[in-house]
């Protein structure tokens, strides 16, 4: 004997409701009728029909949101949903979104009979065992308590996703964390959340101050953080200063098709479904911001360094080295500069091509590079000439920052491709700055003394005299 489908039919207009219900008899349709979005709700959730009919404005709740809950729930998710309402792409565009099965224009009997069939015969070859009816999972529970929670999880997931949408404007990766620990922090309690980028590989921790070690060592075996990973930190008392906790909630950040690194949660607690679905709505709504973020780093690192080098650009280095000096003289420091130029670098090019030429301007960035302080600076100057920038340096350390660079080059063993011996040398000139001289007139105090250790015979460091012309 082949089952009769019953059809939920949710219509505010009695008039209307009833004409459609007689019009579904006549289909071979058994039809329950309610008028409420909110009790038709309750009337699926309790005993699964096999379809139900709703308009898309209802009173209590829309036919968008009846259908997402019915979705949502296990006993009802296998329940196709027709909507009915006015013509519109808008309207057909949110039935879709919901995850109806179909939307019909209001009037269109054939056509709504024809997607409810096709909708029927979908769900009934889908069903495991031949079994359409499920079991619901309102049994015991008060279920407009379920219509209630669910709608409040609909918002919280749309305030979620409108707050992580502000951060595209964040401009860089560490400000992006600092404002997403501000946000997180008000509508959750946790020990730690961390973010990883995988390209350029970054990380971010928002911890309290009392168990840093114990949140970034957490954070590097949950996420699989190398040690090599630069981690930029937020510490606060926003994070709970607790120490051991439940394993935290982790979840990708996708992109389009592409996953631009992960987001992490350390609850306090164990189960809180909320921080469960604060991950995931964070992690899905996070990739245009940590994108947008990546950009802007990209080509504000562009514009700021050299592509051959990786070292800041003159440009770069020349606006920071202008700021250096105000302060340099505002609080009577010392500043001193290091102009350096590779001795015979036409003869290297010409001797063993400009592939080698590339080859040592790299390694002489990377020789540069180690010998210096987290706070000093080195630039790319043009061509083969390269600056330092010492902070709270006078020149007599200046001068040994010079030495100690022009040993590593003179003994540095750099080899081409084709493991020929390139030799390499540099003549440095030193100047510390004077009161009330100009950064222009510093570094051009540098480079005549590194044209004296030129003219010197080379490989050698020349200071500068001071700005009055008094030997240094």
């Amino acid at each position: 004997m082949l089952r009769v489908p019953r059809i939920l039919l949710i219509d505010p207009l009695d008039n209307a409701r009833k004409t459609l219900a007689e019009r579904l008899h006549l289909q071979g349709f058994i039809v329950t009728e309610c008028r409420d979005g909110a009790e038709g709700a309750v009337l699926a959730l309790e005993d699964p029909p096999a379809a139900v009919i709703a308009d898309l404005s209802m009173p209590s709740i829309s036919g968008v949101q009846l259908c997402r809950l019915l979705k949502a729930e296990g006993g009802t998710a296998h329940v196709p949903v027709v909507l009915r309402g006015p013509e519109g792409r808008r309207n057909q565009f949110w039935s879709e979104q919901c995850g109806a099965s179909a939307y019909v224009v209001k009037g269109r009997m054939g056509q709504l009979v024809r997607a409810l069939r096709s909708a029927i015969e979908r769900t009934e070859a889908t069903s495991s065992g031949g079994d359409f009816f499920v079991q619901s999972s309102a049994e015991g529970l008060d279920v407009r308590d379920r219509i209630a929670s669910h709608l409040d999880a609909a918002l919280f997931d749309s305030v979620v996703a409108a707050e992580l949408r502000r951060l595209g404007t964040s401009e860089s990766f560490d400000r992006l964390i600092d404002l997403l620990s501000q946000f997180v922090s008000q509508v959750s309690t946790y020990r730690w959340l961390a973010v990883t980028r995988n390209r350029p590989a970054r990380a971010a921790v928002h911890t309290n101050s009392a168990c840093r070690d114990s949140s970034v060592g957490q954070m590097r075996a949950a996420l699989g953080v190398a040690n090599d990973v630069p981690i930029f930190l937020v510490e606060d008392d926003d994070a709970v200063s607790d120490l051991s906790g439940p394993d935290p909630i982790i979840e990708p950040i996708p992109f389009g098709e592409q996953v631009l690194g992960t987001f992490a949660l350390a609850p306090c607690t164990e189960g809180h479904m909320h921080d469960h679905l604060l991950v995931k709505t964070i992690a899905r709504e996070l990739g245009a911001a940590l994108r947008m973020a990546s950009l802007v780093e990209e080509s504000r690192l562009m514009a700021t360094t050299d592509a051959l080098t990786g070292l800041v650009n003159r440009r770069a280095f020349s606006d920071w080295a202008l700021r250096e000096q105000r302060r340099t003289q505002r609080y009577q420091d010392a500043l001193s500069v290091i102009l350096l130029d590779v001795d015979h670098f036409k003869h290297i090019n010409d001797r063993f091509g400009h592939a080698a030429g590339d080859l040592v301007l790299g390694a002489v960035a990377r020789l540069l590079m180690a010998g210096i302080r987290n706070c000093d600076v080195v630039a790319r100057w043009g061509g083969e000439e390269f600056v330092l920038a010492l902070p709270s340096t006078p020149l007599s350390g200046a001068r040994e920052v010079a030495e100690r660079a022009r040993r590593a080059l003179e003994s540095a063993n750099i080899v081409t491709d084709q493991g020929q011996q390139i030799p390499v040398t540099a003549s440095f000139g030193v100047a510390q700055l004077d009161p009330h001289e100009t950064l222009e007139q510093l570094v051009d105090r540098a480079d005549r003394a590194m044209y004296v250790a030129k003219s010197s015979g080379r490989n050698r460091v020349e200071c500068a005299p001071d700005a009055t012309g008094a030997a240094a």
